[in-house]
């Protein structure tokens, strides 16, 4: 099992992600501007959230170590198509889009 990477406020939007590769610990240092945040939620989320859902994309797809030491949410945006979208998704989950109802969750099916 993979450990969650790990979230450290550094202050005025900018944190420190530990993340465990193999035996090592990789630090990757990230930047959040209120302006990406704002996109990627619309409620309350913590910003801490948003950076270790980042965090998790990320390392879904490269290993920890080829990632830049600094990291900037913008250059996250920009660089993976659809990572907007995808991380909205796992922050604010919507019942209905999935064709589910949360009315229906006690029902069994057809007896």
């Amino acid at each position: 099992m993979i450990d969650p990477p790990q979230v450290e406020t550094l202050g005025e939007h900018r944190y420190l992600v530990r993340a465990r590769q193999g035996e090592d610990t990789v630090e990757i240092r990230v930047h959040a501007s209120p302006a990406v945040i704002a996109r990627l939620t619309t409620d309350e989320t913590d910003e801490t959230r948003i950076i270790e859902a980042t965090a998790a994309y990320l390392i879904a797809r490269q290993r920890a170590d080829d990632l830049p030491p600094q990291l900037d949410l913008d250059d996250v945006a920009a660089a993976y198509e659809g990572f907007e979208d995808d991380l909205r998704r796992q922050l604010n989950p919507d019942p209905h889009t999935d064709g589910h109802c949360a009315s229906n969750s006690g029902s069994s099916g057809p007896a």
